[in-house]
């Protein structure tokens, strides 16, 4: 166990059984709907129930934070956007919201680290200003990253008891993207070329600042790595990195499945599964991202995305771009018609008279 911790008990086995079962029985040949059956199949286990419910409050949860190494020229646009973006969301401007319209789902944003002050509506989690630059110092102290995981852990909590049964994780913060490479470069053993990206769209020399900021962050958090993954958290990630982590640990514990999405996420995926061993069998992931790093990390998990659309933005969007098709899995499963309820004949029923004529 740790920091409160405890490893995550699996979706239910019988009733996963029981959905393939059904799976056998329903107006289609064997297997003809690919992934989305093996996908109705793993929400029927979340569920324990078999046929599974359509979800009826889809939720994201956009944490939100600066990073002092965005200072430093690792991003193509400054830190003062994560704070707009953070008006634009609660707006109902923003990517999330559009996507969420029609992925039947609703959006909230949390203010864990934004380096300016938000509305009070967001920040009631709020642990600091901006986390500390990564490539020189301390993201966090001891004090703050167990805050921040306990704010992810609370408002998993509150999201679960407000009635949400299908939860997605979503970032917004300028810089993030470079504590989050260095976090799964260094959990893969990966050097830090082969992970890095062009995050918000930087330009050559950009890139380069970021390859050396990278680096030099892999070098201070590599005495921590093989400790408690709360150490990590603390000198090489950031609070929103560890609210997430914590969001994602107590979804499973609370037995609510998660749609993963892009890089900042999938890195806190990595950290929350050690924190939380079991974890990842609540999650599935919504995306691949353009992020290399990303790719490495799902490859970690053992996760396959769901879509491979180029997608790079953040903020939830490529995990509410899959939603529907998590959607249709669960439809699939729980409203065809079965061989028998249709008195549609199955393969083995219609080969049988042949079989009896060539006796």
């Amino acid at each position: 166990m740790t920091h409160g911790f405890e490893p995550v008990s699996a979706p239910d086995a019988l009733v996963r059984a029981a959905a393939v079962a059904r799976q056998a029985q329903l107006t289609k040949p064997a297997g003809a709907l690919g992934r989305l059956e093996e996908l109705g199949n793993w929400v029927a286990a979340c569920q324990s129930a078999c046929p599974p419910a359509q979800f009826e409050r889809a939720r994201v949860v956009v944490f939100a934070g600066d990073h002092g190494v965005a200072r430093h020229g690792v991003s193509a646009y400054p830190s003062e956007v994560t704070a707009q973006m953070v008006a634009n969301i609660l707006d109902g401007g923003a990517a999330v919201n559009a996507f969420a319209a029609v992925a039947g789902a609703t959006v909230r944003v949390a203010d864990i680290a934004v380096d300016a002050d938000t509305d009070p509506a967001v920040s009631a989690h709020k642990v600091r200003r901006g986390s500390g630059s990564v490539d020189r110092e301390d993201a966090l102290s001891e004090d703050e990253v167990r805050a921040a995981l306990d704010a992810g852990r609370a408002i998993a909590d509150e999201e679960i008891d407000a009635g949400a049964d299908l939860l997605i994780a979503g970032d917004m913060g300028i810089g993030n993207t470079t504590p989050a490479t260095a976090l799964i470069a260094t959990l893969t053993g990966t050097e830090p070329v082969a992970a890095i990206g062009r995050g918000t769209g930087v330009d050559d020399a950009g890139w380069s600042r970021k390859l050396a900021a990278i680096r030099d962050t892999m070098r201070r958090i590599r005495p921590v790595a093989k400790q408690q993954p709360v150490a990590l958290l603390r000198v090489g990630g950031g609070a929103d990195i560890a609210a997430i982590t914590g969001f994602l640990a107590r979804a499973a514990a609370r037995r609510t499945p998660v749609v993963l999405d892009g890089l900042v996420v999938t890195a806190a995926a990595l950290v929350a599964e050690d924190l939380a061993d079991g974890a990842k069998a609540w999650w599935v992931a919504g995306h691949r991202s353009t992020e290399p790093a990303q790719r490495l990390a799902l490859r970690h998990l053992h996760l396959e995305p769901l879509l491979d659309l180029d997608m790079r933005l953040g903020e939830g969007s490529g995990a509410l771009a899959a939603l529907p098709l998590l959607r249709a899995a669960v439809a699939a499963l729980g409203e065809m018609a079965t061989f028998g309820d249709a008195g549609v004949s199955t393969r083995a029923e219609t080969a049988a008279p042949a079989a009896n004529l060539r006796k």
